[in-house]
């Protein structure tokens, strides 16, 4: 697009990993001129953490997953003349975002009131593991160990199964996005009536809220989820949500009644089972239908379950994915060049805007690439 929504916006990263950054890199793909600001010695930890061994420009994959389309300005926050440059770039500043734990960016004089008595109109948006305050505030905002400690392990597997943790950094992604939704409220806020905003996520408020199905009816009743010892799918929902193996894969078959289940299917061994039993009966009725389905293949009870218009789909793997006509359509690849001309594919992102899908090559920056550039365009006309 030639003009993205955010373009001229001005957001400083004071973020690393994947939550903070996760967001700025959202806020970039919408036009926003997203600043890391990254310690000169060795940046971003996520420069440090590869995937399976895999490095391009001297930074791990991840961190050109969600870096790109960024800049990257190195400082020593304990350096007095990198803070004076810092403040100078706060007054230009539209947005800061920030994920050290409690009271370390106050330790280094860029606290929220700091920025505001810099630039009242700044929106100060920051990320903590347990919010500020509380028994639980310096312990380490880590993903598995939010999982963990909210419950969401108890939702996925089955019931005789150990908690399973999801295979992405949920809560991180999450409370990136969380983060955005707060800072977009708050630019709309400012645009109305003039004012600043200080925006504050934690991952542990994320993940709660992630799960308002299962915490609105743990509320109501006091009884903690239950997780079907056949084909788990959803704590909450009865037979027969779940994925299923196949002769030959594996298929998920979502809401559907019995009756109809057992008709499409042609499983007799149902027809004992009312709709009221759908739940209270739920790993009986699953285990049938399990031990009928394994008998043939996936393309067969698929074409069956979608000519008694019944909800399913193949279960499919990234090769599988990426093959098919119905993720090409979609256009969800694109690929970046770095330094060194090598080309990385990844995603792009996933919103669009009256009818534009949003694609942004620029590389994930090096460490310290554009300090020049930025202090000549931000820092030397700068009225502190």
């Amino acid at each position: 697009m030639s003009q993205l929504p955010l373009k001229g916006l001005i957001v400083l990263e004071f973020c690393q990993y994947l939550s903070g950054p996760s967001a700025g890199l959202r806020l970039a793909d919408m036009g926003a001129r997203v600043i890391k600001i990254e310690n000169r010695k060795n940046g971003d930890g996520c420069r440090r953490l590869p995937i399976k061994d895999l490095w391009v420009d001297d930074s791990s994959l991840l961190f050109h997953t969600i870096n790109r389309n960024k800049e990257s300005f190195a400082a020593d926050l304990k350096n007095t003349d990198d803070i004076s440059l810092i403040k100078k770039l706060i007054e230009k500043a539209d947005v800061v975002t920030q994920n050290f734990r409690p009271g370390i960016m106050e330790k280094f004089g860029l606290g929220y009131e700091a920025m505001k008595s810099i630039n009242p109109k700044i929106i100060y948006a920051e990320i903590t593991g347990y919010g500020k305050k509380g028994p639980w505030k310096d312990k380490p905002g880590q993903d598995l160990l939010l999982q963990s400690m909210s419950g969401l392990v108890f939702t996925t597997g089955n019931a005789d199964e150990n908690p399973v943790p999801f295979g992405i950094s949920i809560a991180d992604i999450i409370c990136g996005a969380h983060l955005v939704q707060g800072i977009l409220a708050a630019l709309i806020r400012r645009q109305k009536r003039g004012v600043g905003a200080l925006i504050e996520v934690s991952l542990m408020e994320s993940l709660v809220g992630f799960q308002f199905e299962l915490f609105t009816t743990f509320y109501s009743s006091g009884l903690l989820p239950e997780r079907s010892m056949v084909n788990n799918g959803h704590p909450l929902l009865s037979a027969p949500y779940g994925i299923y193996a196949t002769a030959d894969g594996f298929i998920a078959i979502a809401m559907a009644s019995i009756e109809r289940i057992g008709n499409s299917l042609e499983i007799p061994a149902l027809k004992k089972f009312q709709q009221q039993d759908a739940f209270s009966k739920r790993d009986e009725i699953k285990n049938i239908i399990a031990q009928h389905l394994i008998t043939k293949g996936s393309d067969h009870w698929l074409t069956k379950l979608k000519t008694h218009g019944l909800w399913s789909a193949g279960v499919l793997n990234w090769k599988q994915l990426v093959q098919s006509e119905g993720y090409k359509v979609l256009q969800m690849e694109q690929t970046i060049s770095n330094s060194e001309e090598k080309v990385i594919t990844t995603t792009r992102c996933p919103i669009r805007m009256n009818g534009k899908r949003l694609f942004a090559g620029k590389p994930a920056p090096q460490l310290g690439e554009h300090n020049q550039k930025i202090i000549e365009e931000l820092v030397s006309n700068s009225t502190l």
